[in-house]
């Protein structure tokens, strides 16, 4: 499915609706330049002038997932997806690989919340996560962090998909049969839910959407690597 156009359709008509209305919708704002800091010059009875004020830049916020959405590439959190990866005890590559697989709609937090407005079950985050996915990985974890959070914190998407790559794991049953791979079959839980995995696992055959989420697994899968590299 082409990531540009048919977003770029939805944003439209969202807007069009959202201004009959009144218009509701979120705005980002553009980012409001600095002037460069100029130095302060003391005089002091029988002395010249010296500079007083510091040229040390500031430290660069962490850039949030709408100032990543002109130039969004799931490379860009490699950083937390070692991390989160890591901590969940899952592969890094598997869980790259996936964001790249879920790449597939831009993740700018307003074109997101605007979409759900009209599809209420539709997935937030980088991660493309649903609602009763995150409650269930968040318990015990980060139980206060809410869903709705998931499309301004990517750490947080990033983080919450790790930890739910691990717990399709331990559902996986210990005898499998086929030709998948551990990664190959937490990659289609992802897509499709625990039950399905357990059933890939068990000798089914993936149907067409499932076959064509692994496909991309697959296209993806160098990129993952050295993404994370």
């Amino acid at each position: 499915m082409s990531k540009g156009w048919w977003w770029l359709a939805v944003g439209a008509v969202v807007v069009g609706a959202w201004a009959a209305r009144g218009g509701d919708a979120e705005q980002t704002a553009a980012p409001e330049k600095t002037a460069t800091p100029q130095a302060t010059v003391t005089e002091t009875p029988g002395k010249r002038g010296t500079p007083e004020a510091s040229r040390t830049p500031k430290p660069k916020a962490t850039p949030t997932a709408a100032e990543w959405f002109e130039d969004y590439d799931p490379a860009h959190f490699a950083a937390p997806v070692r991390r989160s990866a890591r901590k969940a005890g899952i592969s890094p590559q598997l869980l790259m690989a996936i964001l790249y697989n879920e790449d597939y709609k831009p993740h700018r937090p307003d074109l997101e919340r605007s979409w759900q407005r009209i599809k209420p079950d539709a997935a937030f985050g980088i991660a493309n996560m649903h609602r009763a996915a995150f409650d269930e990985t968040k318990r015990g974890r980060f139980a206060r962090r809410s869903w709705e959070e998931l499309p301004d914190h990517p750490e947080l998407a990033i983080e919450a998909a790790a930890w739910h790559l691990h717990d399709l794991a331990a559902r996986l049953p210990t005898r499998r049969r086929g030709t998948f791979t551990k990664d190959e079959l937490l990659a289609l839980g992802y897509n499709t839910g625990s039950g399905n995995m357990r059933a890939f696992a068990g000798g089914a055959k993936p149907g067409r959407q499932a076959q064509s989420y692994l496909d991309r697994l697959h296209d993806n899968w160098d990129k993952a690597a050295t993404a994370v590299k």
